[in-house]
């Protein structure tokens, strides 16, 4: 199975469906995963519950994280991945709709690498989700495996 190279967390079926499909214009549809709140991407990540079975060692190069997350937010879930060190170090991209400014102070106090908000025009956002992974899985050098520490 092909590892995972990014983790969608989008509650909105429409939006991760946009999202999906910018991806797949950029040619990297086929190693994404899509959750749905804020509890089902903790459970990904650390292999629990529906994930209990899956590999530890597949985390991913990069999460896309909405922000207005059911159960538990985005930036709750960003505290969070920041706060284990097996996740601590995964590039997170706030992919957003909300314009608040708050919400921008309290991603980067939370720990976001890069925060995004969706155009609302097709190609722009299109554009945008290209630009993010050309930078995040292609320029960008991640931290060794070995810093990251389970």
């Amino acid at each position: 199975m092909e590892k995972t190279a990014i983790l969608l967390v989008e509650d909105n079926l429409q939006e991760a469906e946009l999202t999906l499909r910018a991806l797949k214009r950029n040619s990297i549809r086929d190693k994404v995963t899509v959750v749905h709140d804020g509890v089902e991407a903790g459970d990904f990540l650390f292999c629990r519950n529906a994930y209990a079975g899956r590999d530890p060692d597949d985390l991913p190069q990069l999460i896309l994280l909405d922000l207005n997350l059911p159960k538990i937010n985005g930036l709750e879930v960003l505290r969070i991945l920041r706060a284990d060190a097996r996740t601590s170090l995964i590039p997170v991209v706030i992919l957003t709709s909300s314009t608040e400014e708050q919400d921008l102070i309290e991603g980067y106090k939370s720990g976001t690498n890069s925060f995004l908000h969706k155009p609302v025009n097709f190609d722009e956002f299109v554009d945008s989700v290209r630009q993010v992974a050309l930078y995040w899985l292609g320029l960008n050098r991640i931290a060794p495996k070995s810093q990251k520490k389970t």
